[in-house]
């Protein structure tokens, strides 16, 4: 019995020019359910049906997708858990996070929660399923690997350790299909309400200091520069040279 296999796809943006593309794990996610599912597998985006990057997706051998269509700053949610409800859908795949919008990397977590599923985060590979149940890996720090039982269904986040996407090729991305689904709209009220601005560049990380003991990092970090802002006086007259220490022991808060 063929397992029914969805993986969710969204609009990602170039992180340099911010144009347009493939979400990079979403294409992921494709390609592990490619892997899984073969040509059986759905692949499943809310939005506008109109956006030309859907086609990237297609060009990776897909022979439709089905768009669930609503505007701009409507609530994916509730439409998505209905379709998956009703698809009958057995492995939901996702990327951690969205490229554009708010991307907050909360939408799996709540999707989960609404279809009452168990959720995997960071799937790096599907290795089998078998009556009922999936044998998983799940990436971990440092390139580790962590091998769970999951019961289906349920949904994953594709990590990027999962198997690199394929190219999106010219021909079958116009030969695809786009299949559109009217959904009842819901206005997101939060994200709609709320204003978008570019983040803050993280602050600089803090030089790490390698010292045996506390005395030693205390030390570093209390230390002043050698170097740089010395004054060599050489052929200077008595008053002129005790002017100039003055000067400096003023400077340095020793004398005031």
């Amino acid at each position: 019995m063929t397992t029914n296999v969805i993986s969710l796809v969204s609009i990602g943006a170039h992180p340099t020019s911010g144009r347009p593309r493939r979400a990079e794990q979403d294409a992921r996610a494709v390609e592990l359910g490619l892997q899984l599912a073969g040509d059986k597998l759905q692949v499943l985006h809310a939005g506008n049906i109109a956006e030309p990057t859907l086609r990237s997706y297609l060009g990776m051998g897909l022979p439709h997708l089905h768009v669930l269509e609503q505007p701009a700053g409507s609530d994916a949610l509730p439409v998505l858990s209905e379709y998956l409800r009703d698809a009958g859908a057995q492995v939901v795949l996702a990327g951690s996070q969205a490229e554009t919008g708010e991307g907050s990397g909360m939408l799996p977590f709540l999707l989960a929660e609404q279809l009452g599923w168990p959720l995997i985060v960071g799937l790096a590979q599907v290795e089998s399923i078998d009556a009922g149940v999936a044998l998983v890996l799940q990436a971990l720090p440092r390139g580790q690997r962590r091998r769970l039982k999951v019961r289906l269904p349920f949904l994953a986040t594709v990590d990027n350790a999962a198997p690199k996407p394929r190219q999106s090729a010219y021909g079958p991305a116009q030969r695809g299909e786009l299949a559109a689904h009217e959904v009842e709209v819901e206005q997101d009220e939060l994200f709609t309400g709320a204003v978008l601005q570019p983040a803050k560049p993280r602050p600089k990380r803090l030089k790490v200091i390698k010292a045996k003991s506390g005395a030693d990092r205390m030390k570093a970090a209390t230390a002043k520069a050698s170097g740089g802002g010395g004054q060599v006086l050489k052929g200077v007259s008595p008053e002129a040279g005790a002017e100039a220490i003055l000067k400096l022991l003023v400077e340095e808060g020793v004398v005031r």
